[in-house]
């Protein structure tokens, strides 16, 4: 097997394609991620398991896709990657979701509400209107807090274990900082 190497990847390709990757995700990927989200499943899941298990439950299931991602070093991690970020974003937005129903019971909020929240959690100026440079600055941060430790998954089933850790402490820290605001 063929698996791709270092010398062979076009770095400016690269970058070029994780900009536009970021105006993708802006202009209407966290839309479509949120509108996926069943609001009621995770009011029923805050309910039922408490706040603390669903948060570790999302953690967790980050964390399943930062295993897979670097388990098998640079191939996974190249087809991974989109979707760990996919998954990483996907278990942000419940964790904030879980936290605004546990805080104010209300567990149906729009997206523009939604947003300002996570705008916050990831200190963007939640002052600003939202806008697609707004969510331009969102899905940069989100990407590059995940991104800088990409190298680290490089290395074969190590990788994975690193990739799933950072993925799990990543929920954890949003979920910790986001009920220390009391959002």
């Amino acid at each position: 097997m063929n698996l791709p190497s270092f010398s062979r990847v076009n770095f400016k390709k690269v970058k070029t394609d994780v900009r536009a990757g970021f105006k993708n995700l802006a202009a209407g990927g966290f839309k479509q991620i949120f509108n996926q989200i069943d609001q009621l499943n995770i009011k029923k899941g805050v309910d039922t398991m408490g706040i603390d298990k669903f948060i570790n439950q999302c953690a967790l299931l980050a964390a399943g896709s930062g295993l897979i991602t670097g388990i098998g070093g640079v191939g996974t991690m190249l087809v991974g990657t989109p979707l760990d970020v996919i998954n990483i974003i996907t278990q942000q937005f419940r964790v904030t979701l879980a936290i605004s129903y546990h805080n104010t019971g209300k567990y149906k909020i729009s997206f523009d509400d939604f947003f300002k929240i996570v705008a916050s959690s990831v200190k963007a100026d939640a002052k600003l209107a939202i806008s697609k440079n707004i969510m331009e600055e969102v899905a940069e941060k989100i990407l590059m807090n995940l991104g800088s430790r990409a190298s680290r998954r490089l290395i074969p089933v190590a990788g994975g274990v690193i990739g799933g850790t950072i993925n799990y402490l990543f929920i954890k820290g949003l979920a910790k900082e986001l009920r220390e605001k009391g959002t």
